[in-house]
């Protein structure tokens, strides 16, 4: 059991690692707040009534259902320690074969729903001068691949808003984390929760075949949600928690890989890049 208890809340929490999370905190004597857009999907799947567990059926598109969802939370534990905004989904197709109401769907869960929460949920942690935003973002906000553009988008604005805002926050006593897990043995990516564009265009071929490689992926992934879960709660207890925590072998040679290339790129054009100053 862990001595120092927290109050979490935690979106996106009947299924993947967002499951996996409730399940071990529960374990462990936490209390948990968790959102999920179906309460009866997330009840059944944590499968426990407790005085620890607040289930919470939220729209993480809609401020006011969030906000309702923090001010509950906050009335029923009395504070809200550690915020692990973990809801999303995938998305695939190259940019000109999704419509623009199936990308502004995804952002409003990957991005504004997580923009959504942390707005509201400063308040409460700034009346604390205490508090842990975990972000998860994906491998593909470091690196993305082939036919998953929007995707990628999303996550890269999760790692971007991420870093700011936990320089925003450190006089206030806050601390930030951003996730970049890699491929992990969860739903990701079933039909639940991964979204495959209906608009194919012939000439995309290598996307097709990215996102075959995907979904042969699927119930093979490497990494184990478990362990994942158990990574995040670990940091939420560090004293000087990683900005920055890449979740499997595969993450973290990605984004080696990513840092070299940038490198290279950078100074291949150091000269041109320094050469702007005004001459006067």
């Amino acid at each position: 059991m862990i001595q120092n208890n927290k109050t979490w809340f935690i979106t996106g929490a009947s299924k993947g690692f967002g499951l996996s999370l409730v399940k071990q905190l529960l374990a462990k004597g936490q209390k948990v707040a968790a959102t999920s857009r179906n309460i009866e999907e997330l009840t059944t799947a944590v499968n426990e009534i407790s005085d620890n567990f607040l289930p919470l059926q939220v729209d993480l598109a809609d401020e006011a259902s969030v906000a309702d969802a923090l001010l509950k939370t906050n009335c029923v534990f009395g504070q809200i320690d550690v915020v692990i905004n973990n809801a999303g989904y995938g998305i695939g197709g190259s940019i000109e074969e999704l419509t623009d109401r199936e990308v502004r769907d995804c952002f409003d869960i990957n991005i504004f729903g997580t923009l959504n929460v942390i707005r509201n949920v400063m308040p409460y942690l700034r009346k604390q001068r205490s508090g842990h935003i975990i972000n998860i973002s994906s491998i593909a906000g470091i690196t993305g691949g082939i036919g998953w553009a929007l995707y990628a988008a999303t996550k890269f604005a999760v790692v971007g808003l991420s870093e700011v805002l936990a320089e925003d926050v450190k006089a206030l006593g806050i601390k930030v984390t951003v996730v970049a897990p890699g491929a992990f043995r969860t739903s990701f990516l079933t039909a639940d929760s991964l979204f495959l564009t209906k608009n194919a265009i012939e000439d995309y071929q290598d996307v097709r075949a990215s996102h075959a490689r995907y979904q042969k992926l699927n119930g093979n992934q490497a990494g184990d949600p478990e362990k994942a879960a158990a990574a995040m709660i670990q940091i939420a207890y560090d004293e000087n928690p990683p900005t920055h925590l890449l979740l499997g072998e595969d993450a973290y040679n990605r984004a080696i890989q990513k840092l070299e290339f940038l490198d290279k790129t950078f100074r291949l054009n150091e000269e041109l890049s320094k050469s702007m100053a005004y001459q006067g």
